[in-house]
């Protein structure tokens, strides 16, 4: 059976519904103490005035607001509020200023005037406030203070806060200070039940250990951790740390870095590079990897050593730098490899160690001693020390501990001057060139004699318990023998071809580094992590049409006379 439903009936629902949400949209006045009219200034407005008892009480859609005065233009649903101006959304957000404009038609307020804005956990206080109850957004640009409880304060231009995200977002001469630090920049969201803060535009991050400059960052405001990226950097204690992406934790005073990595020391003059580091304050450390190389800067020269895996430990005065693994160095005068090195900058002793590789194989393969050369001297020995005059800033001395060998190419020939040893002690000048050698004890040598004119006058072989050799712009002027067991000057003719080597003869010449490029010649190609980042800052749209507002004095006058407001508890003024 089919129910016929009136049209009448479909129409009465229609308009009783139209009619309740006419009802729900129109402003309603709670309470007003006097009413009067005045309709050559005011056309088409209601004028309410509270009286000794209590304000004015206006309600619209769930928002209660109170205030001294009101201009309600009933037509179109708009309403201006004067004088102690409190407005009330539920149990989360108060609003109190000196003046409103709302419009209730798109539920758009414009408040000026001392503005404070609250909720359970953020205050916003500012001279001018936009409030759209529609979207739950609050915008301000005429600058502003939000205080978060457990974030700080946060000062900016222009802010805008999203309610229902707990988001805001700050643009202009942004501020954010609390009692562990202080961050300066241009564009800022910031999420106030996390605490979690993305910084956009040159930004700066100041602790009481540290200065973090960066163009894209994030730092959670609770956890005290972060990273920065676009040309960022970290300045602490006379370092600077410079890198693709950095991260930071103050809370164990920890920072790593990823790719393009320069971490400089002010005080000690010296320049790490890699791209990947770990960096510990408290105990005033840095490890670095990724095609690692350390640079002492020196007033005439600089001093540069790359490994796999690279070391910073100590104060400035008690400075250690270690490296590990396949590690060279490289000076215009200097060159070297070795398995390891280790730098105590305090005293200028630099320590270039092999360490044997554990198996049984190990006996059977190639030994690759510690090496320097200098200029045109090649130095090998199981450990190699050089001594540097901290003081000068220059080379002192350097000692070969255990199968010393030093080799030099005969100037003008195909032989090469050889001296071994079981020691060998050099001294520097001050241009960091050998001058002085001591081969000590068990010393051999093969020495290529030549006169004034580089004829070749003679070729010496002997053993001694002690060699003294002097040099002159680079090349040996003299061989002294203490204590000389055998030896010979042969012609060339007559020395044995099969002696023209001392025993443990490794000329390594094509190993040498001639350049700091020279340096990673050796290494695998480098593969660096892609970092993705942080999406570019994307520019605040309009908050709203002001338009929107439909404020009065933009309202073309109206002739029509407005009837008494029909209120419950108001009362019109005679």
């Amino acid at each position: 059976m089919k129910t016929h439903i009136s049209p009448y009936l479909v129409f009465l629902l229609t308009l009783f519904s139209s009619l309740y949400c006419y009802a729900q949209q129109s402003i309603e006045i709670k309470y007003s103490g006097f009413l009067t009219f005045d309709e050559e200034k005011y056309p088409g407005a209601k004028i309410l005035t509270r009286d000794d008892s209590e304000q004015v009480h206006i309600f619209h859609g769930g928002t209660d607001m109170w205030c001294d005065k009101a201009y309600y233009y009933g037509n179109d649903n708009f309403i201006e509020a004067f004088g102690n101006v409190k407005m009330i959304q539920g149990d989360t957000i108060n609003m109190t200023s000196k003046y409103v404009e709302y419009n209730g038609e798109n539920k758009l307020a414009f408040a000026s005037g001392d503005v404070v804005l609250t909720d359970p956990s953020s205050t916003i206080t500012t001279d001018t406030l936009y409030f759209d109850r529609e979207r739950q957004q609050a915008f301000y640009r005429s600058h502003g203070t939000v205080v978060k409880d457990s974030s700080g304060t946060i000062t900016s231009k222009i802010g805008r806060y999203y309610m229902e995200q707990k988001k805001y977002q700050f643009v202009e001469d942004v501020v954010l200070t609390n009692p562990d630090a202080e961050i300066v920049t241009n564009y800022f969201d910031f999420y106030s039940d996390t605490g979690y803060a993305y910084l956009f535009g040159p930004s700066t991050i100041t602790t009481e250990e540290s200065v973090t400059y960066c163009e894209k960052g994030y730092y959670d405001t609770k956890a005290k951790v972060g990273f920065a990226m676009k040309n960022a950097k970290i300045d602490y204690d006379g370092k600077e740390i410079v890198g693709d992406s950095l991260y930071f934790d103050q809370n164990r005073n920890f920072s790593s870095a990823t790719n393009n990595i320069k971490i400089t020391d002010t005080l000690n003059n010296s320049v790490v590079k890699g791209h990947y580091a770990e960096v510990f304050k408290a105990k005033d450390s840095i490890f670095i990897t990724k095609r690692a190389y350390a640079i002492t800067v020196q007033e005439q020269d600089s001093l540069y050593i790359h490994g796999d895996t690279l070391m910073v430990t100590g104060k400035p005065e008690k400075r250690i730098t270690r490296v590990f693994r396949k590690v060279k160095l490289y000076k215009s005068d200097l060159s070297g490899k070795a398995d390891s090195i280790h730098v105590n900058h305090e005293t200028g002793l630099t320590q270039l160690i092999n360490i044997n590789a554990p198996g049984a194989n190990a006996a059977f393969s190639t030994a690759r001693k510690p090496i320097l050369w200098n200029l045109g001297n090649q130095m090998t020995g199981d450990t190699i020390h050089l001594q540097s005059d901290t003081e000068k800033d220059k080379l002192d001395s350097l000692i070969v501990f255990n199968h010393a060998f030093l080799i030099s190419k005969d100037t003008l020939g195909n032989g090469y001057n050889q001296i071994n040893g079981k020691k060998l002690v050099g001294l520097f000048n001050e241009k960091n060139e050998l001058y002085h050698v001591d081969i000590i004890k068990n010393a051999q040598s093969i020495y290529y004699f030549r006169d004034e004119n580089g004829e070749l006058t003679g070729i010496d072989k002997s053993k001694s318990g002690l060699i003294n050799i002097l040099i002159t712009d680079n090349a040996i002027e003299e061989v002294r023998k203490i204590n000389q067991i055998d030896g010979d000057i042969y012609p060339e003719s007559q020395f044995p071809k099969n002696e023209k080597i001392l025993k443990g003869f490794d000329w390594r010449e094509d190993e040498r580094p001639n350049s700091v490029e020279d340096l990673f010649k050796d290494d695998p190609p480098l593969i660096l992590p892609v970092i993705k980042g942080l999406d570019d800052y994307i520019p605040q749209e309009e908050f709203f049409d002001e338009e929107n507002l439909k404020e009065p004095n933009k309202k073309p006058k109206q002739n029509t006379i407005t009837k008494p407001l029909s209120a419950k508890g108001v009362k019109r003024e005679n």
